[in-house]
Order: C-alpha cells, then structure tokens, then sequence
C-alpha cells in the first residue's frame, strides 16, 4: 500500500515538475530593454562672431608720429613739434592765426573734424627762392586753409573723397582744384600745378588727422593772370547806323547842290568880260569929255 502511494505521489510529483516546466518553456521572452535614448547635446558654447578685418590703411604712420594718447588733440603745436620736422608750417600757423581758430574748433565741436595735410620743412625749402616772400597777407592765408580740410578723414577713407575736395580755402575748381586719387598703397593729390603724395600719418583720432604730404600744395589761383581789362573804343570805331543815313543823306545834297554852284559858278566865269567891258566903258567916257 505505502509503494502504491509513493508511487503515486512521486508521480504525480513529476507531473507537476514537467508542467512548471512547460509554462516557463513557453513564456515569451523578455524584450531587450531599449537602448537608452542619447543626452540631447547642451547648448553650444557662443563663440564672438569674427569682426571684419578693417580695410587696410592707405597712409602708414610715421615712427616719429606722437602717439594720441599723450598728445591733446586740440593742440596743433604740440603734435607737430613732437614730429620734429613742421617748423615752416607751425609758423604760417601761429603767423596766420589759423592755429587758433582749428584748436578752437577741435574744443568746440562734437561731430566732423578737421584733416590737415602737412609740408614738411623741405618742402617749403623746394619752392623757387623767395616765393613765400612774394605773397601778401592774405594769399599766405589762403595758401595756409588750402591745405585743410573741414571734415576727419581716417587713412583708409581717401578713396571715398569726391573731387574737387573741399578745402577750408573753398571748393572753386577753376580757382581751388584739390584732387585725391587713392590707388593701391599710394594717395597722390593735384593742384593743377604741382602733383604731391601722402606720405604717412603724423597723427590721427576720431576727430583730428594730420597727413604727412612731400610738397607744398600750391594753389592755382595763384599762377593765373589777371584778366586785361576791355580795350578803350577808339576813334575809328564804325559810325552808327543812324549816323551812316544822315551822312548818305548830307552827301546827296551836296550832290543836288552841285549843279546850282555849278551854274553860279558860270555866271560868275561868264560875267568877267561883261564887268571888263562896263570898267572900259567908264574909263573912255571922261576921257572923252576932257579931250
């Protein structure tokens, strides 16, 4: 009885073994966990955007140019001196009182500026012997304001100036003709009477340029001749045309008068014999009578 029951329940319990079996054997598999999603990347460092590159200077600065920081711009003197080779022009400066009024209006203005191209002192001395001599007051004036030019233009603006450039001096350009010609690396200028360059830069900011120019700027006005006056109408200038008629006129009466002195003219002729004849006639007759 007891195999029996073993017998039973050992095969009931193999059963049960071989059922537990067949469910896990038939259970799915268990999906593979998706792949765990990628970090969304982090906001991008913000790197300066690149600025352009500034277009190149046209004019180099000079290695004696005083630098802007420790030189006030509203004192011309100073940059110039510090350049060490402006003695001329400092002088027409001071001598003009042009000096003045530009360091006034550096102070004083807030927008523009002022570009002044500067002769060194051998420039000046490269002019004809006692030509700064030869010019009055005023003329040194204008020589002096013909080199400066109402408006700050930095060394890499010289071909934006349209020509003729305006000058303190005026903008005449039968007169004043002032042209830039910016090509590559250069900056030449033309007055009509001499062709100069720009040779460096003494001293620049945002209000206050001062070129460095090879030769004196000479303005044209100061070669041109003065206009001969009108000439004085002389005597033998053509009638007018009332005139012409009237004397057409004179001459056709002499020309009708004519005849009628002509006829006078004989009675006179013909009247000689007849006067001859009355004196004889008065000469005979107390003859006559005294005979």
């Amino acid at each position: 009885m007891k195999k029996q029951q073993v017998a039973v329940f050992s095969l009931f319990f193999l059963v049960f073994c071989s059922s537990i079996i067949q469910a896990f054997s038939q259970t799915p598999a268990a999906s593979p966990k998706p792949a765990p999603k990628p970090a969304a990347p982090g906001p991008k460092a913000t790197t300066p955007a690149r600025k352009a590159p500034s277009p190149k200077p046209l004019v180099p600065t000079l290695p004696q140019s005083p630098d802007s920081s420790d030189s006030a711009p509203d004192d011309i003197t100073k940059i110039l001196r510090k350049a060490k080779t402006f003695n001329v022009l400092i002088r027409l400066l001071k001598t003009t009182e042009i000096m003045n009024n530009i360091n006034s209006q550096l102070i004083t203005s807030k927008t523009g500026g002022i570009t002044i191209l500067a002769p060194d002192d051998s420039a000046f001395s490269n002019l004809k012997a006692g030509f700064m001599n030869s010019l009055n007051e005023g003329q040194k004036i204008e020589l002096v304001q013909f080199h400066i030019l109402p408006e700050f233009v930095a060394s890499n603006n010289f071909d934006s100036l349209s020509n003729p450039v305006q000058t303190v001096a005026g903008k005449d350009p039968e007169r004043l003709p002032l042209n830039v010609n910016a090509l590559g690396n250069s900056v030449n200028i033309s007055t009509g009477v001499v062709n100069a360059s720009v040779v460096g830069v003494v001293y620049s900011d945002n209000k206050l340029a001062i070129y460095h120019v090879d030769k004196v700027l000479l303005p044209l006005d100061f070669f041109q001749k003065a206009k001969a006056p009108a000439l004085a109408p002389t005597a033998l200038a053509k009638a007018p045309k009332g005139a012409k008629e009237n004397t057409a006129a004179g001459d056709d009466q002499d020309d009708t008068a004519t005849p009628d002195l002509k006829k006078s003219a004989a009675v006179v002729v013909g009247g000689k014999p007849l006067v001859s004849l009355a004196v004889a006639f008065l000469v005979a007759v107390p003859l006559m009578m005294w005979s």
